[in-house]
């Protein structure tokens, strides 16, 4: 047998920054490279491209896989399960250091593509692999990679299995058990539960959501919630302004889908509404409304909102950036009056995100509600469901998987912890079969 190592390069100390490297004897697989966002203050409207990797490695924005130098053995594959910045936004800034290929499914390649040609420091020559959910790539002789179809708050976005001569590490990082997704597929139950059946040795798994209690509801509940708020008002010829995540596409469309039957003309604004859903789009995930406008610059923005302001703000319903107040998005500059759209009183704001539990996103979402309300806007908060799996989601997979050793992830030390009392009330040991890691820290699987 060959000793089979987890190395927890980030985060194992916070939400974001996700890379794990799994060394099967001399030969080491990445699964993911994130940026850790509020660092910089990156959700999805500031850019990355100029700055060195030294210097946000310094900052915690990027992992430090310096570490990476003193793992005997040479890294054959970077595998990433989705596009979401805090698992492929540091590639274009270490993937040039591994003589690898980058493997992902076909939209998480579009938009690992995207950031490795807008970078200016660095120039990645990694080949870009697409593998579907439910394929298999050979990495070498012994070493294969499994996609397994799961849902999450961005389209194609997957469970990869490590298959190994000695048994399978399943990495699950991020997810939702959602059984009747808006968009896509639910996840692949039926390979799952023959997972299970099989010999997992290991399950790397996030841990941002375990200590909510129960299980996150379906994303069909989140466009009842989205259409209740649009659609059950009275006050029609008010403004409406809709914030929600760029990358999550199954809600905006239905946003969108909402604009349309209000009679109202949906707008998409801001470069990453603009890139996200434009690849979507371009790809076949999703129709392009044919009343949809989208407008990535400043420029083209503020003509728009001219012309919002022009017609009526009864006929347009702008989807916009800034959920979580973020300096450079379109909702903080209406907010700080920097737009030509006005905020006027009875103006209704919906926030179909949650905020980010850290303290810059809560200053920053705060700052702008209060803008917001000081020019008469109505508050819509969080009407929204979360693409992470909560308490009992967890229960059902580590019942479904049955693994050897569970290492959680993608949480700060509170999180993992509350992950570890879990999986101790299903029959794992702390400390044998269920572990807690630190950033920089190498677990040997016996």
């Amino acid at each position: 047998m060959k000793s089979i190592g987890v190395i927890a390069v980030g985060g194992y100390d916070e939400v974001g920054r996700n890379m794990t490297a799994i060394r099967v004897g001399t030969d080491i697989v990445i699964l993911d490279m994130g940026l850790k966002l509020d660092r910089v203050q990156i959700h999805e409207d500031v850019a990355t491209e100029k700055m060195h990797s030294l210097d946000l490695i310094k900052m915690d924005a990027i992992p430090d896989d310096t570490i990476m130098s003193n793992v005997e053995g040479d890294v054959r594959a970077i595998v990433c399960t989705h596009g979401h910045l805090d698992h492929i936004g540091a590639i274009s800034k270490l993937a040039h250091r591994y003589n690898a290929p980058i493997i992902g499914t076909p939209f998480t390649i579009e938009l690992i593509s995207k950031l490795t040609k807008a970078e200016r420091k660095f120039g990645t020559k990694n080949k870009l692999c697409t593998l579907m959910a439910g394929d298999t790539f050979q990495i070498t002789p012994d070493l294969s990679v499994e996609f397994i179809r799961v849902q999450h708050s961005i389209i194609d976005c997957v469970f990869a299995a490590l298959h190994t001569p000695d048994g399978i590490v399943l990495y699950a990082n991020d997810f939702k058990l959602d059984r009747t997704p808006t968009l896509g597929e639910p996840p692949d139950f039926k390979r799952l539960k023959r997972l299970g059946k099989e010999d997992v040795i290991a399950l790397v798994v996030e841990s941002a959501n375990v200590q909510r209690s129960g299980k996150t509801p379906s994303e069909r509940v989140a466009r009842e919630l989205v259409r209740d708020v649009l659609l059950g008002t009275e006050e029609t010829e008010s403004g409406f302004l809709v914030t929600t995540f760029s990358s999550h596409i199954a809600r905006i469309k239905t946003i969108a889908d909402a604009a349309i039957e209000m009679g109202r003309r949906p707008l998409l604004m801001g470069r990453s509404m603009d890139e996200y859903f434009g690849s979507a789009q371009r790809m076949g995930y999703v129709d392009l409304p044919s009343e949809l406008e989208m407008f990535g610059d400043r420029k083209s923005i503020d003509k728009m909102f001219n012309r919002v302001m022009t017609d009526g703000k009864d006929k347009y319903l702008p989807i916009v950036t800034g959920h979580q107040g973020e300096p450079n998005a379109i909702l903080t500059r209406i907010a700080n009056g920097s737009t030509p759209y006005t905020v006027e009183d009875g103006d209704k704001v919906i926030f179909s995100a949650n905020t980010i539990p850290n303290p810059s996103n809560i200053a920053n979402r705060y700052a702008v509600e209060t803008k917001l309300q000081m020019r008469g806007a109505r508050i819509y908060d969080n009407v929204h469901v979360s693409g992470h799996a909560s308490k009992e989601d967890h229960w059902e997979l580590l019942r479904m998987i049955n693994p050897s050793h569970v290492i959680p992830t993608h949480g700060n030390l509170e999180m993992t912890s509350a992950y570890a009392e879990l999986a101790e009330k299903v029959g794992y040991v702390l400390g044998d079969t269920v572990h807690i890691l630190r950033n920089g820290q190498e677990l040997t699987l016996e």
